[in-house]
């Protein structure tokens, strides 16, 4: 199985609506590793590693609008080189 590393900006009102914690519920759910955090610019830059399928349903995940009180508005989504993380955690 081939691990790969995706970056995801996501923009709307993802700050102070559990965005990250529902984030890291969800990638562990999947199996994925990484981070979510909050950005200055009122942003979440997420940080995902693990196989293509399950990194596929995190996008969607995201685009559908994350958790019930979050609006998503635009998603960037960006591959990287993987960094080897242990597990899926929120950074502040």
């Amino acid at each position: 199985m081939t691990t790969e590393h995706r970056t995801f900006l996501v923009q709307g009102r993802v700050q102070g609506v559990f965005f990250r914690q529902s984030t890291r519920q969800q990638a562990r759910q999947l199996g994925l590793t990484g981070y979510a955090r909050n950005n200055p610019n009122g942003t979440v830059t997420i940080e995902a590693e693990g196989p293509t399928e399950a990194l596929d349903a995190l996008e969607s995940w995201c685009r559908q609008g994350g958790p019930p009180t979050a609006r998503v508005d635009k998603v960037e989504v960006t591959a990287g080189e993987v960094q080897g993380y242990a597990q899926f955690e929120v950074r502040h």
